[in-house]
């Protein structure tokens, strides 16, 4: 038994020598007491089953460590593998499995354990990098969809299963980044919105900052802790905001724009002076303006409308006072034109019974006003339409008044004296001829415009009352009838002379009688001091087309004499070119003008 218990020993060799020591000692003891050689047996059973147990034990608490060691070293591993998992990060381990292999246990758990230090580290900052980013998103995302909660970026996010890569990381920010940009867009866009409500609360004189509030608070006073509000409702109330502000606007535009043309109305019917139009200067000179263009502070606030609508009823009182006077003035305009236009003027509107209706109540002032602009509005246009035809009568007028002046001239026996401005009566005699020559040709195209006009119009075209066409072609006939009796005048003046003829060569030739010289000082001549004759002060050629001259009534005084007698033209002939002046010149005096004159009719 001593040599059994002896031999398994794996100690060291004082360990050895130790034990045999002791056990020589145990037997010296044992034989000194006398043990039996079954009892020093059983002993020595013991004390080897109790070795073998202390051993039992030893193995299995080693075993127990490296089975620890073992499950220490898995678990460092598997959490390494876990946190290079989530943070994107290659897995060293399989570079380190032969050198795993030939390690022990605590060198490998040695090894491991600084290396998951650096990834905890990693990952912590990697977590707050990604806290800080979602944050922002969420904010930003708040104030977008308008939500005023904001969710805990770092409990929202899965430590154990969140993927930590910086590919995710960077798609966190390239989504902060659009989501900021979005933000600064929107601002911008509010920004807009609120300076585009203030300048039509400006323009419209409302309160600006309770406009906005009624929108959202933030967007007039941003208080500590309040950003903007950019959300979409916000957004969208401002767009509705500026679609009531802008719809206010037209109807204030339109309303200021109707006030202000009565009022100008009335300014024009009262002969309102420019010092009391200069007090609403600046409301009128809006309406230059197009609605969009209106940017004035309180250019359509309710007050400037309210100014405009009080004037405006102030001047309506005003016109119903001075409504007869008015009504009196335009009709004095109507006649005005109608008289320059030789035109009727209507008589129902005559200065007397337009008194009299507004005197008796019959009529509304209003009302007989619009009548008579409506009839000023009608002459007007009558008038321009028969411009061309009102042009050529004056022409036709005026070439009459010079076929006259020309008679007179060639019954003149003194018009070649050399007396002083006989040049000029001689030129005005040349022109007069030509003149002449061309009213037979004017007359049929004055006739034949007049038609056209007629059939253009389907009414008679009337010169004073009476038809212009019916007045030129009694005129063609009278003109025929003198230039038949100018030529029985020259027949007799022929006759005459062949008689003188044989008279003389009868009875010799005898001194004619004196001739009168009293002449007449009619139709633009009298006699000077020398006994020339000078044309008297008279109107310039047509050419100079001054306003007065154009205008048909500028010549009613010169021919009243043609057109009165046009009117009596069932009891007697007209005779524009003053016929009668023929009877007072004998044929002597005739007989007496000089043949050979190159002024000879």
């Amino acid at each position: 038994m001593m040599l059994a218990f002896a031999s398994p020993s794996c100690c060291s060799v004082h360990t050895s020598s130790t034990c045999h020591t002791l056990l020589r000692e145990l037997e010296q003891i044992w034989k000194d007491i006398g043990e039996t050689e079954a009892d020093k047996d059983r002993m020595l059973s013991e004390l080897e089953r109790e070795c073998l147990e202390v051993y039992r034990r030893k193995v299995e608490e080693a075993a127990n460590t490296k089975a620890c060691l073992h499950q220490s070293v898995a678990t460092k591993e598997a959490e390494v593998a876990t946190l290079m998992a989530a943070l994107g990060e290659l897995n060293i381990n399989s570079l380190k499995q032969p050198e795993k292999k030939s390690a022990s246990l605590k060198e490998q758990l040695a090894l491991v354990t600084p290396l998951i230090d650096d990834l905890r580290v990693k990952k912590d900052e990697r977590v707050k990098q990604f806290a800080d980013v979602k944050t922002q998103i969420d904010k930003i995302t708040s104030e977008i969809s308008g939500y005023s909660n904001i969710i805990n970026a770092v409990s929202s996010l899965n430590l154990e299963d969140h993927d930590l890569s910086l590919r995710n990381l960077s798609e966190y920010k390239s989504h902060l980044r659009a989501l900021q940009k979005e933000k600064s867009e929107r601002i911008q866009k509010v920004v807009d919105c609120v300076n585009e409500v203030h300048s039509l609360c400006g323009v419209l004189g409302l309160d600006f900052g309770k406009t906005v509030s009624d929108v959202h608070p933030s967007l007039h006073e941003t208080s500590l802790g309040q950003s903007t509000n950019i959300s979409v409702s916000a957004l969208e109330s401002l767009e509705q905001a500026i679609f009531r502000l802008k719809t206010e606007r037209k109807v204030r535009y339109q309303k200021l724009k109707d006030v202000a043309g009565l009022l100008f109305e009335l300014w024009t019917l009262m002969d309102t002076t420019r010092e009391e139009k200069s007090k609403l200067s600046r409301i009128t000179c809006v309406l230059r303006l197009s609605e969009a263009e209106v940017t004035e502070p309180g250019a359509l606030s309710l007050e400037v409308i309210q100014q405009i609508s009080t004037e405006v009823e102030r001047l309506t009182k005003l016109k119903a006072s001075r409504m007869k006077e008015l009504v009196i003035k335009r009709r004095a305009e109507l006649e005005d034109i109608c008289n320059k236009n030789h035109i009727d003027p209507d008589p129902s509107t005559s200065a007397d019974k337009s008194s009299a209706m507004i005197d008796s109540g019959l009529v509304d002032p209003c009302e007989l006003l619009e009548n008579i602009e409506a009839q000023i509005n009608k002459a007007k246009d009558e008038a321009l339409s028969r411009k061309d035809i009102m042009d050529k009568i004056d022409w036709w007028l005026f070439a009459c008044e010079e076929e006259n002046w020309l008679e007179d001239y060639n019954q003149d026996y003194r018009r070649y004296s050399g007396g002083r401005g006989a040049h000029i009566n001689l030129k005005r005699a040349e022109q007069a001829r030509i003149k002449v020559t061309k009213i037979p040709v004017v007359v049929n195209a004055l006739i034949n415009k007049t038609l056209a006009w007629e059939d253009e119009k389907q009414k008679l075209f009337l010169y004073d009352g009476v038809r212009l066409v019916s007045i030129l072609e009694d005129y063609k006939v009278v003109r025929q009838q003198k230039e038949e009796s100018k030529k029985r005048a020259r027949d007799q003046k022929k006759l005459h002379d062949m008689l003188l003829a044989e008279k003389e060569s009868a009875y010799g030739s005898k001194p004619s009688p004196r001739r009168s010289s009293s002449f007449r000082k009619a139709n633009g001549y009298h006699a000077n001091g020398n006994g020339s004759v000078t044309p008297s002060p008279r109107r310039s050629s047509m050419s100079c087309a001054t306003p007065e001259l154009l205008t048909p009534r500028s010549n009613s005084v010169r021919h009243n004499g043609y057109f009165k007698e046009m009117t009596r033209l069932s009891t007697g002939p007209l005779n524009f070119v003053a016929m009668a002046k023929e009877d007072t010149v004998s044929f002597s005096s005739i007989s007496g003008s000089d043949p050979e004159s190159p002024l000879q009719a």
